[in-house]
């Protein structure tokens, strides 16, 4: 489908990419991850020609369209919510205006006029095309999208230039998914989800027709959608047959190769060295000698990558609290008229480790702030226990950081007395090595500012820690780090996330804020997702109940009726399956037919060669006919789809 070869880029002396190539197929699920810095969205902005590559080719069929989603930086038009994202579906809404038009026009001309009959045809054909686009599913479409990404059906009229920066990136995600791309790129898709909204684009993803390209922290959506993951380091990049913790563990296999050819490679290298200082006076040996010299500087020597190091960051044991940490009592707090807590009750003893969930604008951050004493409440109370030192961790603090200071010396700073030394190590934690820790706060990137922030909190001797979305610019080694120094922290815990990888191992309770009250989990994460799924199929039982009663279709006619449209599916998969095995293999001739064009002499080989290009039209003639064919299988099995009940 798409295919990238020798691809080139450097920004001056640093080399971004050095001579990559991939292919994507039509049904790829990859993970692109890399180090901060290694150039994924570069990459991903590249296959949309929005960033210049210095040397290569990036070819794609004639078929194929795509999609992105950056991380940051979507704006709106400020339409209502529906019709906002309704736009996805431009080409459908044209033809609808254009056949209301062509009605309206139709119902001013008497049968004999000449160009009431033209208009009738017209007509005919739009309705025709309509019919073919299900134009009378957009708007349950639309609805559905929405919907499972956290708006409320009270949200549909609202415009959306009211909606928030977060609540933007759904909007321009929802839109992106109704477009159906061939490919979506999809850059840190999960950083303004709530668990709700990122499980339920992780099941549409699942079902998704097209091919997927995703850079994410976040290592569990990774496991659960990639087939594929394509690692950057060092300008190159290494393909791997497998999800995430498929590539965790084999690239380890692979480093263990490499420095095993690496050594034997500097053990000969070595020896020829030896030879040449030994014998490089020697008139016997000179021809011998240089001979060696020149095989010594065509060695392409064999680089890694520096192993990721083996910080022990740890934190310091903070002063022992009181038993009990927090209590909070008939909390209320309101914006204007909105209420977001309504008298709130709960407490948290020393030691509680403590995750807080819940959709977008729950509350989740406004009590993260109250218990920090940063945000004032209407009414209730918010007492820390005795010897509570509490430490806040948010976003926004990245704006509190002093522009002319360096990334050293704010650490420095926040470092307890006697712990300077520290402030190095813990700065490497979060990818500032080397020269970056003498930059100033003035120039770093958002991300940047934000690791910066939270580097701070971490080098504080704090009893509480208060933490809100803390992994949202790590990469994953950061994260990692992160996550297990948390784990072996000896205080008590409050953390806000949507991260349920970074989770897991750190939380023993789950708060859940919704409609104006909380509701208690205990256990892990992965027990407080299972719950939730219990409670939601316990729903979808009780509304297939009442569909039962008002339509008369019962569960048994709903199953027979979805097998029998899954059976005729079946046929469709497997065209769809060898097409694609087939188009495989015949870009895999073509491309190599390519680059043996590339070798000067190859057009000099009289008839061989035209042997090769008649093969080569060929091929490329029996590709676009396999294409068409998987296109019309898409469509059967797309249509097939929506008879599913």
């Amino acid at each position: 489908m798409i295919e990238l070869r020798d691809i080139s880029l450097r920004y001056g002396p640093k080399v971004i990419f050095d001579c990559i190539g991939a292919v994507i197929g039509a049904r790829d699920r990859i993970g692109l991850v890399g180090s901060n810095g290694t150039g994924k969205t570069t990459l991903l902005r590249a296959l949309l020609g929005k960033a210049e590559i210095d040397a290569g080719q990036i070819e794609s069929a004639k078929y194929v369209t795509l999609g992105y989603l950056p991380q940051d930086g979507v704006s709106t038009l400020n339409l209502p919510l529906f019709q906002e994202v309704e736009e996805a579906f431009q080409s459908v809404i044209s033809i609808r205006n254009r056949l209301e038009d062509a009605n309206t026009k139709l119902g001013a001309l008497l049968p004999e006029d000449e160009k009431y009959h033209e208009l009738l045809e017209l007509i005919g054909g739009w309705e025709h095309e309509l019919e073919a686009h299900e134009a009378h599913k957009l708007q349950s479409r639309v609805e559905a999208v929405l919907l499972g990404l956290g708006f409320q059906m009270s949200d549909m009229d609202r415009p959306t230039g009211e909606f928030s920066g977060g609540w933007k990136m759904r909007i321009a995600l929802a839109k992106l998914l109704l477009k159906t791309p061939s490919l979506l790129l999809l850059d840190e898709p999960t950083n303004h989800l709530d668990i709700e909204s990122l499980r339920w684009l992780e099941n549409y993803l699942k079902s998704y027709e097209g091919a997927l390209l995703l850079v994410s922290h976040d290592r569990a959506f990774l496991d659960s959608l990639c087939t594929r993951t394509f690692a950057l380091s060092m300008g190159r990049l290494d393909a791997y047959a497998g999800n995430y913790s498929f590539f965790d563990r084999e690239s380890k296999v692979r480093r263990e190769l490499l420095q095993k050819a690496q050594a034997n490679q500097q053990r000969k290298i070595e020896k020829t060295q030896r030879f040449i200082e030994r014998f490089r006076y020697k008139n016997t040996k000179a021809k011998q000698v240089q001979s060696r010299i020149k095989a010594l500087e065509k060695v392409d020597r064999i680089e890694l990558e520096d192993t990721e190091k083996e910080i022990s960051f740890s934190f310091l044991p903070p002063p022992l609290s009181g038993q009990k940490v927090l209590e909070v009592e008939g909390l209320h707090k309101n914006y204007g008229d909105l209420k977001v807590l309504s008298g709130i009750d709960f407490s948290m003893d020393r030691g509680d480790r403590i995750a807080v969930v819940g959709v977008n604008g729950a509350g989740k951050s406004t009590l993260a702030r109250i218990i920090a004493g940063e945000e004032p409440y209407q009414s209730g109370s918010v007492r820390l226990g005795h010897n509570v030192s509490p430490a806040y961790f948010a976003q926004h603090q990245a704006e509190t950081l002093d522009d002319e200071e360096t990334a050293l010396s704010v650490v420095e700073r926040a470092s307890p007395s006697g712990q300077v030394d520290r402030a190095r190590t813990v700065l490497g934690t979060f990818l500032f090595e080397g020269d970056d820790v003498f930059k100033q706060v003035k120039v770093l990137s958002g991300g940047e500012r934000n690791r910066l922030a939270l580097t701070k909190i971490l080098l504080s001797r704090a009893n509480f820690l208060i933490l809100d979305e803390p992994t949202n610019h790590l990469d994953i080694q950061s994260k990692d780090h992160l996550q297990a120094a948390l784990a072996d922290y000896s205080g008590t815990l409050l953390v806000v996330a949507h991260d349920r990888d970074f989770l897991e191992p750190l939380v023993t309770k789950v708060l859940e804020i919704s409609r104006n009250s909380i509701r208690w989990y205990y256990g892990n994460l992965s027990h407080y997702v299972a719950k939730k799924e219990e409670e939601a199929l316990s729903g979808q039982e009780n509304v297939s109940a009442a569909v039962e009663d008002s339509v008369g279709v019962s569960s048994k006619e709903r199953r027979q009726h979805n097998v029998k449209i899954r059976n005729q599916m079946k046929p469709f998969r497997k065209k769809l399956e060898e097409c694609e095995a087939r188009i495989a293999r015949l870009e895999e001739k073509i491309s190599s037919v390519e680059q043996e064009m590339k070798d000067p002499d190859f057009f000099k080989r009289g008839e061989e060669t035209q042997q090769s290009m008649s093969e080569y039209d060929s091929t490329k003639r029996k590709l676009e006919r396999l294409f068409e064919d998987w296109e019309k299988a898409m469509e059967k099995i797309t249509s097939l789809k929506e008879e599913l009940i």
